[in-house]
């Protein structure tokens, strides 16, 4: 009970320094270290036969390298390799080229709160090839926001509508996702068609109906309903790179689904290959264009500082994620709430909802669906092996919830983002996203038992 008691209030004072804008690596390692030196004084072991260093406070440690060493090789790397693709196709301009060009169909539909649900839509679809959260929020204030507002949707119906476009971690390209499928002991296009798909049809549809009633309601108590629309061209933007590189994005998701098991199977595709081949693409397109050798080479560097950027932010989290939850599990608080849940008769969905309204919790609380998935995310082989029941099973609805949360926290990057350019409060924003968001955690999560 004491190991409980200390797992808890480590566990809250960490989400408030979080909250209170303390450095979440710094608060996650220093959370980590605390419980793994409780353990320690509690006479339990932290490392077994070889790992250890022969003294076991500097196990705690030894820990910390061994997480760095193995996370930068493998999943480290794929997830800086999505990182620095992303960032180049934002600098030569293919994400805002295919931003502008989903768009355009848009203008064509007569209701405006029917237009914002196929805005959500086209919004999560574009996520799965733009898989920056903040990144696509910024692209569709630059394009798709100018036209919703054009066609008489009010700001706040806009902005919240675009806020929660990524709403859903889905595709190779995320970082969430590749985390969940290497976790669950799944290829990445196996577990984005097997596990995804089927849960994600069914919310992408519940959150557009969910937008199409909400955004309504709210517009009717404030005065601002739309009740038509009348389209005004937007103006034409010059600066955007040939229509064309509206299909560089969506290159590494086409490599990873074509070789797989669900068409060429012969041929292997990692994720990582796939981004390189893309950006190899992106720079003989560059060439042609532009016909400047000297810049185009210069710009590979925009890939290798997105990848250190990566580094520095996502896998250092997720290190620092690792080593808190590598101390709730040796010092036995999570042996305990299993245990407390089998003899409850929680059983394996009760325990998984469990570990979703942690990281809905703290995803909220914290404003970023990475740091609770990425800690908790990383138990659930252990608890999903006590509880006989597959880890993808686990994995997905947790996956899901943390960048559902996301979108209904008003400390969030993205949320701030669109907040910022609509002009508005990102509590004003939160409010409306709020609902639509309990209904995707809802409707994922019911799918994810029935599926």
């Amino acid at each position: 009970m004491l190991a409980l008691v200390l797992a808890l209030i480590t566990t809250v004072i960490v989400a408030y320094m979080i909250l209170k804008k303390k450095n979440a690596q710094t608060v996650l390692f220093a959370g980590g270290i605390f419980l793994m030196a409780m353990t320690i004084l509690t006479g339990y072991p932290l490392l077994d036969g070889k790992k250890t260093t022969g003294m076991v406070w500097f196990d705690i440690f030894k820990f910390i390298e061994d997480t760095f060493s193995s996370r930068a090789a493998g999943i480290g790397l794929l997830i800086m390799a999505v990182g620095g693709f992303a960032k180049y196709m934002e600098h030569i301009g293919a994400s805002r080229v295919l931003v502008h060009l989903s768009a355009k169909p848009l203008s064509m539909m007569k209701s405006p709160y029917l237009l914002l649900a196929a805005s959500y839509v086209v919004g999560q679809l574009l996520n799965i090839v733009i898989p920056s959260a903040a990144g696509l929020c910024v692209l569709l204030m630059a394009t798709l926001y100018p036209v919703l507002t054009s066609l008489g949707v009010s700001r706040l119906s806009a902005a919240a509508v675009i806020a929660t476009a990524p709403c859903l971690d889905l595709g190779p390209a995320s970082g969430t996702a590749v985390f969940a499928a290497k976790t669950a002991g799944l290829d990445v296009a196996d577990y984005f068609v097997g596990e995804q798909i089927p849960i994600a049809v069914v919310t992408i549809f519940a959150i557009a109906v969910a937008h199409f009633l909400v955004q309504r309601w709210f517009d009717r108590r404030d005065g601002v309903e739309a009740k038509s629309m009348t389209f005004v061209a937007a103006e034409k933007d010059d600066s955007l790179p040939p229509a064309i590189y509206a299909i560089l994005p969506l290159v590494p998701i086409a490599l990873v689904l074509v070789f797989s098991k669900l068409c060429i199977s012969t041929i292997k595709m990692p994720v990582v290959t796939a981004m390189i081949i893309s950006i190899s693409l992106a720079m003989l397109f560059e060439l042609v264009r532009t016909r400047d050798v000297k810049t185009v080479f210069d710009s590979i560097k925009v890939f290798f500082d997105g990848m250190g950027k990566i580094f520095a932010t996502v896998i250092t989290l997720i290190v620092a994620g690792e080593t808190f939850a590598y101390g709730l599990t040796k010092i036995g608080a999570v042996d305990m709430i299993i245990s407390g849940a089998q003899s409850s008769g929680f059983g394996a969905a009760g325990i998984t909802l469990v570990m979703v309204l942690i990281v809905t919790v703290s995803a909220v609380i914290m404003g970023s669906g990475n740091a609770p998935f990425y800690s908790f995310g990383a138990l659930v082989p252990d608890i999903a092996a006590k509880m006989a029941i597959l880890p993808a099973a686990m994995i997905t609805p947790m996956q899901m919830a943390s960048s559902i949360a996301r979108s209904a926290s008003p400390i969030t990057a993205a949320v701030v983002a669109v907040a910022g350019v609509a002009d508005v409060s990102p509590v004003d924003v939160v409010k409306r996203t709020a609902i639509p968001m309990l209904v995707a955690l809802v409707t994922s999560f019911v799918m994810s038992v029935l599926v």
